[in-house]
């Protein structure tokens, strides 16, 4: 497989804050405001048994990323670890899946911001101009994309901050409740897995970073200590949101929410007058996560197409911004298009098996690495290895068989890809002279 060596590289102009904040952007997105209802239909009670399970995860294959981070610093992520570490397939895989899904991801994410935001009738429109003026941000330059997602996330904390407040107020007014049941839910440990897997995929984009790693400045350091300070705050306001939605909704409320959990919390807490603003924000952080996502898939395109996974012209770097305009370019006009076309918000599923399978990929490979490159015990690979193994597997089985779907149509791609290749060279080796007079000997 032919791979680019003289190739124009990325500027690294990312220190630890806009690696941290990056990572923030891309974690604390719409998620954070609607994945509480699916998760306490799934655990009941035991919501938070699922997120300490859903963390655990996170932090396993938050150490396998930065261990790898720190060793492979360029863009790509699990792409360039598995295709490093593990062979051209694997590498593939995970940097095909990332990108098919979360292309999809955004356009969903796009629609689901404009729905907070507009009527019905406006929804698309405003959806496809955040897609253009969020990618118009990322042509600017990597820095303006920091900056950016710097002020994006300033807001969505102070409202969440606000919303813990009044929270935490009422529920010294009036006391947790006298009872809060502690059985199982009904769907007994399989709920609680479920629950996580909901749960894990709301925080999972601290492997941004990792992605943009060829932008970050002295990354061998920065990349370990921004993943695990973006990935730590996050765990920590989702335990307490998590906590206070179970204290004051309780969770049957919780689970019979109409999608909107932290504007019910702040309503039962008598600041009703928050509401309004915690549903603007919401549209504020898919923005965010939006912004950061067509940074990581931009990137994600341009190490594939430098080795020629996919088309070359998506390797080209801007001169003057040194950032991969092509492929930021193709990705956001894949993205209108989806958004035009089709709604996507009820069968993104293959996206997170997508982004299993791609942790998976970046586990493994840690497993791999020599013990002077570790920073992680390789039982904590492991742990991250099966765990993106069991949470696919509380997956809905429409969504599994949407990510085999993705994935078989992304290797039926490259082996034609690779057959062409091989009948180009062969034709080439013939149109030299290579070949014997009176052509190729059969048999």
């Amino acid at each position: 497989m032919p791979t680019v060596t003289d190739r124009p590289a990325l500027a690294r102009r990312l220190g630890l804050r806009d690696a941290v904040v990056i990572g923030l952007a891309s974690m604390i997105g719409a998620g954070v405001f609607a994945v509480w209802v699916p998760a306490a239909r799934a655990a009941g009670p035991w919501l938070v048994a699922g997120l300490a399970v859903a963390a655990f995860v996170a932090f396993a294959n938050a150490s396998s990323t930065g261990q790898l981070a720190a060793r492979y610093p360029e863009s790509g992520g699990a792409y360039r670890y598995g295709r490093e570490r593990l062979g051209e397939w694997p590498g593939f895989l995970a940097g095909w899946g990332f990108v098919i899904g979360k292309t999809a991801s955004c356009a969903a994410m796009a629609l689901t911001a404009a729905a907070y935001l507009v009527p019905t009738a406006w929804e698309k429109p405003v959806a496809v101009l955040a897609v253009l003026v969020l990618a118009g941000v990322n042509l600017l330059g990597v820095t303006r994309t920091a900056r950016t997602a710097a002020i994006i996330v300033t807001v969505v904390l102070v409202v969440l901050g606000l919303v813990i407040i009044g929270g935490a107020v009422g529920l010294s007014q009036v006391g947790p409740p006298e009872h809060l049941p502690a059985a199982a839910p009904d769907l007994g440990w399989y709920g609680v897995l479920q629950s996580a897997g909901l749960l894990f995929f709301a925080f999972a984009g601290y492997a941004r970073i990792a992605t943009l790693g060829e932008e970050v400045r002295d990354p061998e350091r920065t990349i370990p200590r921004a993943i695990a300070t973006s990935l730590g705050i996050v765990v920590a306001l989702y335990a307490v949101l998590a906590a206070l939605l179970l204290l004051v909704l309780g969770p049957a409320a919780l689970a019979a929410s109409d999608g909107a959990p932290l504007t019910d919390l702040a309503v039962a807490s008598g600041w009703a007058w928050l509401a309004p603003v915690v549903a603007a924000t919401a549209a504020v952080a898919a923005f965010g996560a939006l912004l950061a996502l067509l940074a990581g898939i931009g990137r994600t395109s341009l190490a594939m197409a430098r080795d020629r996974e996919l088309p070359a012209p998506l390797a080209s770097v801007h001169p003057r911004t040194q950032v991969p305009w092509v492929a930021e370019i193709a990705v956001a006009a894949a993205i209108v298009v989806l958004v035009l076309v089709v709604d996507l918000r009820g069968a993104i599923g293959f996206s997170s098996f997508g982004v299993l399978a791609y942790y998976l990929v970046a586990n493994a490979a840690a497993l791999t690495q020599p013990k002077a490159e570790r920073r992680a015990p390789r039982w904590l690979s492991a742990a991250g290895a099966i765990g993106c193994l069991v949470l696919a597997a509380t997956l809905p089985i429409t969504a599994m068989l949407g990510g085999l779907a993705v994935f078989a149509v992304g290797a039926a791609y490259r082996l034609l890809r690779l057959r062409v290749a091989t009948r180009r060279r062969g034709d080439g080796e013939r149109a030299g002279g290579s070949e014997p007079a009176g052509g190729p000997r059969l048999g």
